[in-house]
């Protein structure tokens, strides 16, 4: 025995191969289970590097559970504008068709976000908050031109926008008459001089500090924002009824 040791580690065949025997082969090791085996994995082999599999019991996070809308639910506003707003605009000008009576079809929330040239994440910040006012996710716009003066690149992030229709209009147009413009300093009124000619109205925010919704300790900076009411009249005048009607708070007097 101790001969045939020292002739294998000398490199020199053993008796089998001496007596025209093939040599004995060693058995290939197992390659995919000793490694999932060892490194415990799961699937293929080529994939160990992924992690440790799922625990099974873990339990998945809850969810917070919302309370869902009772199926004729209707937002105030909207009730006042079929109830009061359209009956008293038929009797102002005398319309003979019901959908004659001018309406708002949509509003558009627009903030516009210049340092973001600079600075990627302004346009992100804005977009939360936005977000947070509108309760609807914001679309990121971008610009459609290259200006070297403002270091402008055409398809970069200038603001972000948000329409607003349906319900969730007239739950906005609800809180904006009657919770956030009373909050701004100094409010006298919004001025009558901002119709387009074609029954549609654009009221300019300086700041979005007064949506409560918006936390101040981690608002970054105040930003300005157009609010765009896009409505079915034909004219500035039945336009300037039908949002006096729902509560919008105009000036008065001019100049005052």
């Amino acid at each position: 025995m101790a001969e045939d040791d020292k002739a294998q580690r000398a490199g020199k065949p053993d008796k089998a191969a001496a007596e025209g025997g093939k040599p004995a082969k060693a058995p290939r090791p197992d390659k995919g289970g000793a490694d999932k085996a060892a490194k415990g994995q799961k699937g293929p082999p080529g994939k160990e590097g992924k992690g440790a599999p799922r625990d099974k019991g873990a339990q998945p996070k809850e969810k917070v559970a919302r309370a869902p809308r009772p199926k004729d639910y209707k937002p105030r506003m909207k009730m006042h504008y079929e109830k009061v707003v359209r009956e008293a605009l038929t009797k102002e000008f005398g319309y003979k068709n019901a959908m004659q009576v001018p309406r708002i079809e949509k509003i558009v929330l627009n903030m516009g976000v210049g340092e973001a040239v600079n600075d990627r994440k302004k346009v992100d910040s804005a977009a939360k908050d936005l977000a947070m006012i509108s309760g609807q996710r914001p679309v990121i716009t971008r610009a459609r031109k290259s200006i070297a003066t403002y270091k402008l690149r055409d398809g970069m992030a200038i603001g972000a926008k948000v329409t607003l229709r349906g319900d969730r209009m007239y739950e906005f147009v609800d809180r904006l008459f009657n919770v956030a413009l009373p909050r701004v300093r100094d409010f006298r009124g919004v001025p009558t001089n901002s119709f387009d000619g074609r029954g549609n109205y654009t009221l300019g925010l300086k700041d979005q500090l007064i949506f409560p919704e918006v936390d101040y300790a981690k608002v970054d900076k105040m930003r300005g924002m157009n609010v765009t009411f896009v409505t079915s009249a034909r004219t500035d005048e039945e336009s300037k009824l039908l949002l006096q009607h729902l509560g919008m708070p105009f000036r008065h007097q001019e100049g005052r």
